[in-house]
């Protein structure tokens, strides 16, 4: 079976770990076809941090210095990291880029980078510290309408509840949030645009896939029917990783075709098929 992964960092990213060149090179021996680099593009106006925006012009030189369809096809992504106080900065940035895909995803949430200042969780139950999460996550599915085409591992920060308040709670639960979840997936069908499939969630030990299966099933009980798939790999090994429970996962509700995006456009294939 070949897989086509649509959510690959190299080191061009900040935490990438694997070059272009051994992506490329390591994608035959692990069944995958096609790869969507996307490195991350966060705006680190107002944070604390030695972390860069994103130099696009370099990323695309890069890239391109390595491509090679005759070794495996790629493609020229990027995973944008969505906040309402980066909306002039962030659409200038796609309008000025000629990308294949784009995914949307939330990493500093209200003004915090949950993966390295805590502080985002200071006095917030964990119910309160999802609901803080995803009311943004709605405020950027709001603003954004031409900016990304699919919302990346959705449930997120259930990755860092875990790390900061242990096993209370180990998923963000549908029935639990149900209004906002729905007001957000309703947005995203709406503006025609799909949710992500992303694989890490197991390698991070949750045991699942982002977003937890309930969320899926209701995604397509609204409507929904773009979803891609991708392993969110940062080193070669980590390709297509787990993407054997992705498609059962798929089985499970009822999807037989995923997305995949070539000049911001979705083309629908057979996920038992690839």
């Amino acid at each position: 079976m070949k897989y086509i992964d649509q959510h690959v960092h190299s080191t061009i990213s900040h935490d990438g770990v694997s070059t272009f060149e051994e992506h490329i090179k390591g994608a035959k021996e692990r069944n995958v076809e096609e790869i969507t680099f996307t490195e991350h593009y966060d705006d680190y106006t107002g944070i604390t941090t030695d972390l860069k925006t994103l130099d696009v012009d370099n990323y695309r030189r890069e890239y391109l210095k390595y491509k090679d369809d005759s070794i495996v096809k790629t493609n020229f992504g990027i995973e944008i990291g969505l906040r309402p106080e980066s909306f002039e900065l962030i659409t200038k940035m796609v309008a000025d880029n000629k990308f294949d895909f784009i995914i949307g995803s939330s990493h500093i949430t209200c003004g915090k980078d949950m993966a390295y200042d805590k502080s985002f969780f200071d006095g917030l139950t964990p119910h309160q510290a999802i609901s803080k999460y995803l009311n943004e996550v709605l405020c950027n599915v709001i603003i954004y309408k031409r900016e990304f085409d699919v919302y990346g591992h959705l449930d997120y920060v259930i990755r860092y509840i875990i790390k900061h308040y242990g096993p209370v709670m180990t998923k963000v639960d549908y029935m639990e949030f149900r209004d906002l979840l729905d007001e957000i997936l309703t947005t995203l069908i709406t503006d025609n645009k799909g949710i992500e499939i992303n694989t890490s969630g197991i390698r991070y030990g949750l045991g699942m896939c982002h977003p937890n299966i309930d969320i899926l099933k209701r995604y397509k009980e609204l409507g929904g029917r773009i979803i891609t798939l991708g392993s969110d790999a940062h080193r070669v090994e980590d390709l297509a990783k787990d993407f054997d429970a992705a498609y059962d996962m798929l089985d499970t509700v009822g999807i037989d075709k995923i997305a995949v995006y070539h000049k911001r456009k979705p083309e629908f294939v057979k996920t038992r098929s690839l």
